[in-house]
């Protein structure tokens, strides 16, 4: 006779006859082993692929349930688990027991894809769906959802998801704000001047009134009506048109290319009147000559007293290299790259001596770009429509640089509180400057991104900036200027600008990368290649002179002038896709610009350069560097720059203002 009373496997020993504590005793017994032939089997497979643990027996456990749990081999959850490694910054190859709860998350969205992906039709609700459906602000979609479908309703449907894209893995990245708070909306400080430059005082007094009230109510205030600006693009890209064929780089087109810039430079010197015509300077002479070439470094590594070369043009010497010395100069600051006018002496032939350097073209100088008179005719009439009530010399601008999101989201809020900024100060050009769409984001890198590049860059960028442009009416002016870091463009630099729409080109415009504009009669150069961080690190410098310059910031910025070129070094610094083949003469500098925009990582600045040495047409020969910074850094805002400039570089207006 079976007894049935007893259902506790540890008083199996007393109950001998329970039927049910023998099964349950046995199962548990078989489950054990079971589970110790997978577990030691889990280990293997992870040992065998380069993973050790951290607490083995207890992280074995884990991976056992999530086995049962999801129907897995051993082998799959390894080969889930190397996923997971990749694809997370995690050190070393160790795993840990405090990884798991994250594995687990891993793992749950690898199989809700995986039934997606079964049944298309399946839709599996997140805590996003209940938001909108208990949202109170949304009420009329809550009708929507809760009724049958109609065709009504599909269409409203259709017509709010076109209005509310999604990236990130889905988190919503509309004009509303989102109710998930990001360490960027959590900041406490926003629209802060971090640096001021003030070269008009009357201004100033009226900006600070302006910008009295700080409140709420301050938003709806009238503000002032805005007044159109003139936009022409010089050059017009010297032919860097959209999808424009590159990667045809030849050596000797690099090679064309620097002779000619060595050409240009001995030309413009030997023209001033100021010096002699250049020289071979490999040739030994007892006499002081005069000579003109390019910086180079002997070898690998950067440059030191003891590995400068400078190597001459075809004409003057063949293209044929000489150690130079600079051992004599009490301030230099010199390059790869750069073209110089050396005067010295070379007695043996192997060295020339330098006894005075040259590192600026002449400012009387002008770079006339070889265009065909058909181009020329049409650059002169690529000039858009020009308010007559606007000051032809004055201009009003915010200037602006990529990433304009933050590391942790793809939701642009950077960018939309710059746009809000910019509808309150109403200037008359904002110019914002690449990575739109950045390809060192997290998720761009690892490809989590449910929208296509080219898709960011038209629902969460274009589509801000015409929101933008539609408010300010038809006398906005947006310039978009792309960036090497832009994933949705092409990798290649001199860079074509972006495809517009036809229907935005009226007030959203894309210039090539690099470019001079002309905006109410002032010189604007753009680029959004870092040069002064590449600079940074090949430059070579001395200064021994009392009352030297130490403003290592503006040493750099002036060699882009004085070199008249926005990437005058050589060889480009690593990763940077320099093409000569496409359009060299979209490098150069013709004339020197009112205003030169270099964004960079280095520190923001707004700095008035001077040119000039003596005499009164070097003296006026200023320049307004700027450097915005970066819209964001990190998981927090950056800084941008606004700027009014009031016809000549020392009489601005100019703002660093962290967001």
């Amino acid at each position: 006779m079976i007894k049935r009373k007893c259902f506790n496997v540890e008083e199996f020993g007393s109950h001998q006859s329970c039927l049910a504590c023998a099964c349950i005793y046995l199962l548990g017994q078989l489950g054990y082993l079971l589970g110790s032939a997978m577990a030691e089997e889990i280990g293997e497979e992870f040992k065998r692929s380069g993973f050790t643990f951290d607490e083995e027996e207890e992280i074995l456990k884990r991976c056992v349930t999530f086995c049962v749990n999801y129907n897995l081999k051993p082998s799959d959850i390894v080969s889930s688990w190397e996923v997971y490694y990749l694809n997370r910054p995690l050190d070393g190859s160790v795993v840990e027991l405090e990884q798991m709860d994250g594995f687990l998350q891993h793992l749950q969205n690898e199989q809700k894809e995986t039934v997606i992906k079964g049944e298309p039709d399946l839709h599996v609700y997140s805590s996003k769906d209940v938001d909108v459906i208990l949202n109170d602000e949304n009420e009329d979609l809550n009708e929507d959802i809760l009724k049958t479908p109609n065709g009504k309703s599909q269409s409203l449907h259709k017509e709010r998801l076109d209005l509310t894209p999604y990236t990130n893995g889905g988190l919503f990245s509309s004009g509303k704000p989102s109710k998930h708070e990001t360490p960027f909306g959590q900041r406490t400080e926003k629209f802060v001047v971090r640096f001021n430059i003030n070269s008009m005082p009357d201004m100033v007094t009226a900006e600070k009134e302006d910008n009295s009230e700080n409140d709420e109510d301050a938003i709806i205030k009238k503000v002032r009506p805005l007044q159109g600006c003139s936009l022409t693009v010089h050059g017009s890209g010297f032919g860097l048109e959209p999808n424009c064929r590159f990667m045809y780089d030849k050596d000797e087109d690099r090679f064309n290319a620097l002779d000619n810039r060595i050409m240009r430079h001995a030309k413009a010197l030997a023209a001033s009147g100021l010096y002699e015509e250049a020289v071979d300077p490999t040739v030994a002479s007892q006499r002081s000559m005069f000579a003109v070439g390019m910086i180079y470094c002997d070898g690998e590594g950067h440059l030191n007293d003891k590995s400068i070369l400078l190597q001459s043009s075809i004409a003057h010497s063949g293209g044929q290299r000489v150690r130079l010395e600079l051992q004599n100069l009490s301030q230099f600051s010199i390059f790869p790259g750069q073209v110089v006018g050396i005067e010295g002496h070379n007695p043996s032939g192997h060295c020339l001596i330098a006894s005075k350097f040259v590192d600026s073209f002449p400012l009387s100088a002008t770079i006339d770009p070889i265009l065909p008179p058909a181009k020329k005719i049409a650059l002169n009439h690529d000039v858009q429509p020009i308010n007559q009530s606007s000051t032809p010399s004055e201009l009003s601008m915010i200037i602006a640089s990529g990433p304009y999101t933050t590391t942790d989201n793809l939701l642009f809020e950077p960018l939309t509180e710059l746009l809000a900024y910019a509808k309150r100060k109403v200037p008359q050009l904002l110019i914002l400057l690449g990575p739109f769409v950045d390809s060192e984001h997290s998720d761009i890198k690892r490809g989590t991104v449910e929208m296509s590049f080219e898709e960011i860059f038209k629902f969460e960028v274009l589509r801000r900036v015409q929101n933008y442009a539609e408010h300010m009416g038809p006398d906005a002016r947006v310039l978009l200027m792309p960036s090497t870091r832009d994933a949705n463009h092409d990798f290649v630099f001199p860079q074509p600008p972006f495809d517009i729409p036809s229907d935005l080109k009226l007030q959203i415009s894309s210039p090539p990368n690099p470019c001079i504009l002309e905006a109410n009669q002032a010189k604007i150069a753009c680029c959004t290649m870092d040069i002064l961080r590449h600079l940074s690190g090949e430059e070579l410098s001395r200064n021994l002179t009392k009352g030297g310059t130490n403003d290592r910031l503006s040493t750099l910025a002036s060699h882009i002038l004085r070199q008249r070129s926005f990437y005058p070094l050589y060889p480009p610094a690593e990763g940077v896709p320099l093409d000569f083949s496409l359009a060299p003469q979209a490098l150069d500098i013709s004339v020197i610009p009112d205003i030169l925009i270099l964004p960079s990582d280095m520190k923001h600045f707004v700095k008035v350069i001077s040119l000039g040495e003596g005499g009164s047409e070097e003296e006026q020969a200023r320049c307004v560097c700027v450097n915005p910074g970066r819209l964001a850094k990190g998981e927090g805002g950056g800084t941008f720059v606004e700027l009014n400039y009031f016809g000549r570089p020392d009489q601005i207006n100019a703002s660093v203002v962290s967001i």
